[in-house]
């Protein structure tokens, strides 16, 4: 997708993540509306993983990411000579959802989602009533993202223990629009994707509330933002490329983009914004133009999004 933009002569092409692609739009949109201009930013959908390929590559100057950079992608771009300004943009919570016909199921357990996605689930775990034995007795079937999706990559690590660790016989989609119109469409049918597409299409899907030790919890930006919807929430990021955050065009967009301002066009999306201060201090990292990762990679920093930053001005 193109959409016309004042920044400039050049292009700026950004690919990535399919869940961090409507902010990436509609940041694109404002921007636009609020500047004018004949420049073009293009917008791909190729997943985090195959955003960061071609990153990494040199062949873009932003990658949208649902999960941090991994220790692979460093190297990668390494190779390349390729920095980068790591982002946090927003919160998400991955949701879970099932069609509107199932009036069973209200909430799920952690061990229930791997009893469903386990690699030893493929070609067993088959019939609902082979999850929890009081569910009927009627056919299952599972819609995820693509391998290449960072919500694939999050998902598969946080229920099955390893990314990438996961049942191969569901139907996949690196769009998230794909997963809910199946959902939408099949009676026995589960999936997950961003919290943001539940909130667009919640009158033609059911969330299903997420039972982690502490009881039943459902994704809203409240429990999202404070940590009780756990272990499922997590950050988003755009990563910028060094050589194209030393154009003044590209430096304009993404200031624009971080800035808290931003906030309400985050929430209008069913995105998550961060408080005030972590919006300033991801600003302040940006024009600074600091490079390299400390969400991901190989030693990733633990703690909350404002902790880490904090700690790394």
């Amino acid at each position: 997708m193109a959409f016309l933009v004042a920044c400039g002569a050049g292009t700026t092409d950004i690919d990535g993540s399919s869940t961090v692609f409507p902010i990436t739009e509609a940041m694109v949109e404002d921007w636009g509306d609020s500047i004018g201009g004949s420049a073009r930013l293009v917008i791909g959908i190729s997943g985090t993983g195959g955003g960061f390929k071609k990153f990494c590559s040199g062949d873009t100057d932003i990658n949208d990411a649902s999960r941090p950079i991994k220790a692979s992608e460093v190297e990668g771009c390494a190779e390349n000579g390729v920095e980068f300004i790591e982002l946090p943009v927003a919160i998400d919570g991955l949701t879970v959802g099932v069609n509107l016909a199932n009036d069973f199921v209200q909430c799920l357990t952690l061990e229930e989602l791997h009893t469903m996605w386990a690699p030893e689930s493929e070609g067993e775990i088959k019939r609902w009533n082979q999850v929890r034995s009081s569910w009927p007795d009627e056919r299952l079937q599972l819609y995820g993202p693509g391998v290449d999706s960072g919500t694939f990559d999050y998902f598969t690590e946080t229920v099955n223990g390893e990314a990438q660790s996961s049942r191969g016989d569901f139907t996949s989609s690196e769009r998230d629009n794909v997963l809910v119109v199946g959902i939408a469409g099949d009676r026995g049918s589960l999936g997950y994707f961003g919290y943001s597409y539940f909130v667009e299409n919640q009158d033609i899907l059911k969330m299903v509330a997420i039972d982690s030790g502490n009881g039943c919890v459902f994704p809203t930006d409240e429990t999202i933002n404070n940590g009780t919807y756990a272990p499922l929430s997590r950050p988003l990021f755009i990563y910028v490329s060094k050589e194209s955050w030393a154009e003044q065009d590209v430096k304009n967009f993404v200031s624009y983009y971080v800035s808290y301002e931003r906030a309400g066009l985050l929430r209008d999306l069913g995105f998550v914004p961060f408080p005030e201060q972590v919006h300033d201090l991801v600003l302040d990292r940006f024009q600074r133009g600091l490079v390299g990762t400390i969400f991901g990679g190989e030693r990733p920093q633990e703690g909350t999004v404002e902790e880490i930053l904090f700690a790394n001005q």
